[in-house]
């Protein structure tokens, strides 16, 4: 990866350290130096700790004061904490968007879902994975609750670096969920859409020993 302009901002090295763990970059097990990290990056080290400490609030990462940080292993209690609350965000802001979203908005979604599909049949992870958040993110935003962002931002990476095991093998189902998802948004049935943004999320297997 590219090397980023030294007045990157905290959240910047954030999310460029999160989506490093995310996708892989850095596996289970592996130890974090922030000095390392810090050249990497471009930047100080300072940005790089508060980082740290924030992917170990989230338990993306296992912080040794004065010892080491290492990335955390996919715990199976963890995972299925981090499931359920995201499951339950998305729950809230599907319920309360459901039937306000406006045709351009829609449009977003079902785009964003066409290039889920392709990038599933393609066997594209990481485009998948891109897709599936600019398609959930549209609910999330039309919500504007800055308490559910907070938690979906700490709690969401954790989830999704689960998710890549899922769409790795076989992501077809998820397709089929959210074209029920956006269609019953477009009808304002915001039971049924909510429900379907719950099971969408909360059918994510929690049992990756080892992973």
């Amino acid at each position: 990866m590219p090397a980023v302009d030294r007045t990157l901002l905290r959240d910047d090295v954030y999310r460029r350290l999160r989506d490093a763990i995310v996708d892989c970059t850095f596996a289970p097990g592996e130890q974090l130096k922030d000095m390392e990290l810090a050249e990497w990056l471009g930047v100080s080290r300072t940005p790089v700790r508060e980082a740290l400490l924030r992917l170990a609030g989230s338990g993306l990462v296992v912080a040794q004061p004065g010892r080491s940080t290492t990335v955390s292993a996919i715990d199976e209690k963890a995972l299925r904490d981090a499931r359920d609350v995201v499951a339950a965000m998305h729950h809230l802001a599907v319920f309360q968007t459901a039937g306000t979203l406006d045709e351009a908005q829609l449009d977003r979604m079902r785009e964003a879902n066409r290039r889920f599909a392709d990038a599933v049949e393609a066997g594209d992870v990481a485009a998948a994975l891109e897709a599936d958040e600019r398609l959930h993110s549209v609910p999330v935003a039309a919500l504007g609750n800055r308490a559910v962002d907070t938690v979906l931002d700490q709690f969401g990476p954790v989830v999704r670096r689960a998710e890549r095991l899922r769409f790795g093998h076989d992501g077809r189902a998820s397709i089929e969920l959210h074209d029920r998802l956006i269609a019953l948004c477009a009808a304002g049935d915001k039971d049924g859409a909510a429900a379907v943004a719950f099971d969408t999320w909360h059918s994510l297997p929690v049992g990756h020993p080892g992973a």
